[in-house]
This record gives structure tokens, sequence and C-alpha cells, in this order.
């Protein structure tokens, strides 16, 4: 399926938060959007502000993979709906818009539990807020040298 960068935005923002009410849904839009607009590391580099290329980088988000250790995943892009309030979301996101509690942060999860300090474990990340039940991720100076 082609989907417009719009709808691939609105679905992955649906899949990953559609639980996680307007703002934490704006805050997966803000990262998803940090990583297309980043100027250095390994997003840019590999990316290069491309937002599909973003989306499905390999590993990053578990809603745009089909399969998840060799088990279908069925909560992925494809099997969404979205809702006028994801293509809002998606509209505000593309235009320019980010949710400023989340600043600068490139990474972003749900750990059914307290957050931890450091994520991605590499060590590239450092925790910056949380936004309902998701943990928000700053870069490292290690970052940037990716």
């Amino acid at each position: 399926m082609a989907f417009t960068n719009r709808e691939l935005l609105a679905r992955i923002v649906q899949c990953e938060a559609g639980g996680e009410g307007d703002n934490g849904m704006r805050a997966v839009a803000t990262v998803i959007m940090n990583r297309v607009d980043v100027a250095t590391g390994e997003y840019q580099r590999v990316n290069q502000g491309d937002l599909r290329k973003v989306i499905f980088q390999a590993y990053q988000f578990d809603c745009a993979r089909t399969e998840i250790g060799g088990k279908p995943n069925m909560q992925n892009i494809y099997n969404m709906n979205p809702e006028p309030i994801h293509f809002e979301i998606a509209d505000w996101a593309l235009s320019g818009g980010r949710l400023g509690a989340v600043g600068d942060c490139l990474w972003y999860f749900n750990p059914y539990g307290p957050c931890i300090e450091g994520f991605p474990r590499n060590g590239n990340g450092t925790f910056h807020t949380a936004v309902n039940a998701h943990c928000f991720y700053r870069p490292t100076a290690a970052y940037h040298l990716t």
C-alpha cells in the first residue's frame, strides 16, 4: 500500500499512541518529526530527512512491522483506520508543530512501569520526561557521533 506522508504519519501516531490522548499522540509525532529534522547522527545519516525512511528504519517502530520475533504483529500501521484526530495531529506535525515538553527527544517507549534513566541501550539517550505511559529520551553527546 502506498500511503501519503500524511496518512502514514496519522497511522503510526494512532498505532503507537492512540490510547494516550492528544498530548500523548502529539508527543509521539514530535519524536518522529525530530528524527526527520535532526541535523546530525544516525537518523540524519540513514534517513536524510525522509519521513518514510524514519518510520520504516529497521527495528525502530513496532507498528511499522508486520512481524516481531517471527510472529505476526497485528497492531501495525496497515491495520489502522485513522480518525480525524489522527489526521489533525499529522497535519500539525507536518506543518512544524512540536510538543514543547518533548523538546528534542529522539526516542520514546512504554516501559509498563517506571521510566529508566537511559534509552536506547547503547547509551545515546537520557531520560527527559514522561507523557502519559510513554517515557521520552533526548540525545546525549554520544548520539551525535553515530
